[in-house]
């Protein structure tokens, strides 16, 4: 695959033109590209890595859904996912497609290459024990057995743990299937539902990256009662980004977070 070289550096805006043309929608995985299937209960939370040319894919299977995630470079974990350069570089306050994922080392982790949302939550990170105690009371494993009251930090603590990580590599996270409103004050608030089953995304990884992600509620989840929903993850196999792929060509700077993850894959 040829090296795409990146436009000069300029001084972009949020007024930069973006690619004409229709948004890519997800379509179809066929048969012969799937790699991988799984359910992953609400409440849960999984990591695995996600080879590169390869695009990892989460449906929501009921409304309500929310999936909290981090990623790092394989290679490298410390080359993680940086909320604010992913957000100033793209100059966006939520994720949907043709935005990228950026990592510390001005690298693309991921492409969003489909999505029937329109809003991913980049800002409201994740719930803790003190959180959902305070909104739902407390259920241990003792006394609820698999409907005890599960958080987002405890779960990335212990896969990142699985991996040679630690606390220290908790950084901010994604919300994928959330959105948050913002008031006149700056205020944030939770728009409930905003996911439907059967919503999804595609991810395509551009490194070999580490996927750490939880099932837990969005922190700012205003629900009455606990109940985390469930979704199902797919990777697949797919082709690299050509010269006039959506997501390269949707910014400058993700051609050249593209370029640099090709020269790291050299």
């Amino acid at each position: 695959m040829p090296l795409f070289v990146p436009p000069a550096p300029s001084g972009t805006s949020f007024t930069t033109p973006r690619p004409t043309g229709p948004v890519p929608h997800p379509a179809p995985i066929p048969a012969d590209r799937l790699l991988h299937e799984d359910t992953i209960p609400g409440g849960s939370a999984v990591s695995l890595v996600v080879r590169r040319h390869t695009t990892l894919r989460l449906t929501a299977l009921e409304t309500g859904a929310n999936v909290s995630f981090l990623c790092f470079n394989r290679a490298e974990p410390i080359d993680r996912y940086n909320m604010p350069d992913t957000l100033k570089g793209q100059h966006t306050a939520k994720l949907t497609t043709g935005f990228m994922l950026y990592s510390d080392m001005g690298r693309a982790l991921f492409s969003l290459t489909g999505d029937t949302l329109g809003w991913h939550d980049p800002l409201g990170g994740h719930d803790t024990a003190a959180h959902v105690e305070k909104k739902w009371g407390a259920q241990n494993y003792q006394n609820a057995r698999n409907a005890w009251h599960r958080n987002s930090r405890d779960h990335f603590l212990i896969e990142l743990a699985k991996h040679g990580l630690n606390a220290r590599d908790l950084v901010p996270n994604i919300n994928f299937f959330s959105k948050l409103a913002t008031d006149s004050e700056g205020r944030l608030s939770y728009v409930p539902n905003h996911a439907r089953a059967g919503d999804h995304l595609d991810l395509r990884a551009e490194l070999d990256v580490l996927v750490v992600l939880t099932t837990c509620h969005h922190p700012l989840d205003s629900s009455p009662a606990y109940g985390p929903k469930p979704i199902m993850l797919q990777i697949h196999s797919t082709p690299p980004p050509a010269a006039d792929d959506y997501c390269r060509t949707y910014r400058p700077e993700n051609q050249r977070a593209l370029y640099n993850s090709e020269l790291f894959s050299l």
